[in-house]
């Protein structure tokens, strides 16, 4: 177990991760914000961009799969930089392939490394995220996943201003790939050298692959893994689904004009990450399986009052409701996978495995489906996989002795022995 870390520590510690989860929704929303002119750049139809989409798609969720590998190998200060300069060569590689060589295959090979980097990172962040939940004793997890969505409402308003002024594809992707790699400098710098356990000491760092892979597989063989896999599973799949048809539903399913269709997803968007900023201090107050339980109830009646709303207002309630109740899954889920140090990375590369092929899968299969049924009956799905996360949520109980996300009275009756 990591020793306790004076208070001066533990906050650059802190606002090092805070730093690093923004640098990678800020990465995201960066190239995502010049997509149009990267597809007229390099000439491609939307099917040819979807394949390219996909391969970075593809890319990430290998990141992710690998990571408690290279977590196990390299440990969180040089893992973390290298995936983070790693993604952000990618981003500037796309941002190259766009518009100096115009090349599709150019751009795509951005998006491999841009897509395994981040994926990679995405895991020792939420684990470096859940070693200071547990130095702190208080549910911080969520405020770090708000950062990673304030990094993607800055990347994107950085990609309107650099649109508005003309700045080519490559100049604005490379100064947001410096400014990645700087912060990537700046913050490993934070964190900590600290023991990393993963079943078996990190002092014995000549492990074999083969015991490495030993490792990283057993936590594929535990049925806590895929009970909270369902959490992020019916998370991930409403949340990603909101993300790319939310704002179609009102259009089409709704018969609202565009404009109305934006404001909704903003209106998601905006209700998601405040939950997130302040959801920590009710997770400590009424534990992770309470608070799953009541935002599954959340995101329910917000689903369903999206599709039967009568008035944009009520659509609009709808959309809220939707972006609060999914808004923990994720972050409470990667934190209940990291409850016991001595198997933390190889959990949260499981768990968000399944939450990352449920984030990227799941918009593509709405789409067809909703070309038989229609999109706002197509949401329905949506209604059923979140029901099955809010009964899925007793599996993010803390284990191990963990006491982050176990509640007021567990804590109150620690603290008194």
């Amino acid at each position: 177990m990591d020793s306790a870390l004076a208070r001066p520590q533990l906050g650059r510690w802190r606002t090092a991760v805070f730093a690093i989860f923004l640098a990678s929704g800020l990465s995201i929303a960066t190239w995502a914000a010049r997509v149009p002119d990267i597809k007229h750049a390099v000439g491609v139809d939307n099917a040819r961009l979807g394949l390219m989409l996909l391969a970075g798609g593809i890319a990430s969720i290998l990141g992710v799969s690998v990571s408690s590998i290279l977590l196990a190998r390299f440990g969180a200060r040089r893992g973390m930089l290298g995936a983070m300069i790693l993604f952000g060569i990618g981003v500037a590689l796309i941002g190259f392939g766009a518009s100096v060589f115009e090349s599709p295959l150019v751009v795509t090979l951005g998006l491999l490394l841009w897509g395994f980097g981040n994926g990679a990172v995405d895991v020792m962040m939420n684990v470096e995220g859940a070693a200071i939940e547990k130095q702190s004793g208080k549910t911080i997890l969520p405020l770090f996943h708000a950062f990673f969505s304030f990094g993607t409402v800055i990347g994107a308003g950085l990609g309107v201003a650099a649109i508005a002024i003309g700045m080519k594809v490559v100049t604005h992707l490379s100064i947001i790939a410096v400014i990645i790699v700087v912060i990537a400098c700046v913050s490993v710098a934070n964190v900590p050298a600290r023991e990393l356990n993963l079943d078996t000491p990190a002092a014995a760092p000549k492990l074999a692959l083969r015991e490495r892979l030993h490792i990283t597989l057993s936590a594929w063989r535990e049925p806590r893994t895929y009970a909270l896999g369902v959490i992020l599973l019916g998370m991930a799949f409403a949340e990603g689904g909101a993300n790319d048809w939310l704002a179609l539903g009102i259009v089409e399913g709704h018969g609202a004009d565009k404009a109305l269709g934006a404001a909704g997803l903003a209106v998601f968007s905006v209700s998601m990450t405040a939950v997130r900023v302040f959801g920590g201090p009710l997770v400590d107050r009424f534990g992770r399986v309470a608070t799953l339980r009541v935002l599954a109830a959340t995101a329910t009646v917000g689903l369903l009052l999206f599709i039967l709303a009568p008035t944009v207002p009520l659509i609009f309630v709808g959309a809220a409701l939707w972006g609060a109740g999914v808004s923990l899954g994720f972050p409470l889920g990667m934190s209940a996978a990291a409850d016991d140090p001595a198997k933390a990375a190889a959990r949260v590369s499981a768990t968000a495995t399944i939450g990352y092929i449920a984030f990227l899968a799941g918009p593509p299969l709405l789409g067809l489906i909703s070309e038989h049924i229609g999109l706002l009956n197509t949401l329905y799905i949506l209604v059923a996989l979140i029901i099955a996360s809010g009964l899925a949520s007793p599996a993010a109980r803390p284990i191990g002795g963990s006491t982050v996300g176990a509640g007021h009275p567990h804590r109150q009756s620690e603290h008194a022995g």
